[in-house]
């Protein structure tokens, strides 16, 4: 079960994700990537995970409409596309649902059948680990596409990293920047305002070990395993500004630290 503070997280990353639909140019190598994510992620699972990441697969291919962001589909047509029964078709929906992957956009009634839209947000979340296993341009180019956009920092916020201003729709926040970590904190603050609110600002870090390795404690598993995989290249730079030394960054839970 997510936490309320985990779901804000990924229903701000919707909001921006789900706002431009796959349509025009450069859309068919973004369908492209969506697809593959699907596919590594479902056969890197196995079981009733694989089976049920390839019947996803199969109805964006055959009939997702990607101008209107929806598939308006009947549980006879979908059982027919996937070679199964109707009974095993509403539960395959029902499944995909439960796992953030679909959502109802349209209910079905009596004489028109139900209408569904992709969860972007929730898939490139689920499938953001094996991205680096397609290769290091994939793995690239989907962390660049897929990380919330920043607004530029004004030049007040750059030259005095005392004073931030946060950009989560709330007044400023005061940083003291005298130990290592609170230099941290304010460069990704004056750097990264909107990923700093949303991700970085409820970091901890400490003192780095004798291996060269600063452990940055994330108060979930959830934000630990996503600033791994997509924010590590920006934190590994504040730290190396703060600290005054390149260190390997470890981000862990609290029950780990």
């Amino acid at each position: 079960m997510r936490s309320k503070k985990e779901s804000e997280q990924i229903r701000q990353m919707g909001s921006i994700m789900q706002s431009h639909r796959l349509t025009g140019p450069g859309a068919g190598s973004e369908k492209y990537d969506l697809l593959t994510a699907m596919a590594v992620n479902g056969l890197s699972a196995g079981g009733t995970r694989q089976a049920t990441m390839m019947r996803l697969i199969a109805l964006v291919t055959a009939r997702y409409n990607w101008a209107a962001d929806e598939v308006t589909i009947g549980q006879r047509e979908m059982a027919a596309l996937w070679s199964v029964d109707q009974r095993t078709a509403k539960r395959e929906t029902r499944r995909l649902i439960d796992a953030g992957l679909l959502e109802i956009s349209r209910p079905g009634v009596r004489g028109r059948v139900a209408s569904y839209r992709l969860c972007r947000a929730e898939i490139y979340r689920q499938t953001a680990p094996g991205w680096a296993s397609v290769g290091p341009d994939y793995d690239a180019r989907m962390s660049a596409r897929h990380i919330v956009p920043e607004e530029a920092p004004a030049a007040a916020e750059v030259s005095s990293p005392k004073v931030v201003q946060v950009n989560f729709g709330t007044r400023p926040v005061a940083l003291p920047a005298s130990a290592p970590w609170d230099k941290v904190l304010a460069r990704l603050a004056a750097d990264q305002p909107g990923t700093y609110a949303a991700w970085f600002s409820q970091l901890k870090g400490g003192e780095p070990g004798h291996d060269g390795t600063l452990r940055v404690v994330a108060p979930s598993r959830f934000l630990a395993v996503y600033i791994a995989s997509r924010l590590m290249v920006p934190l590994e730079r504040a730290v190396a500004y703060g600290y005054g030394c390149n260190l390997r960054c470890s981000v862990v839970t609290e029950d780990q630290a």
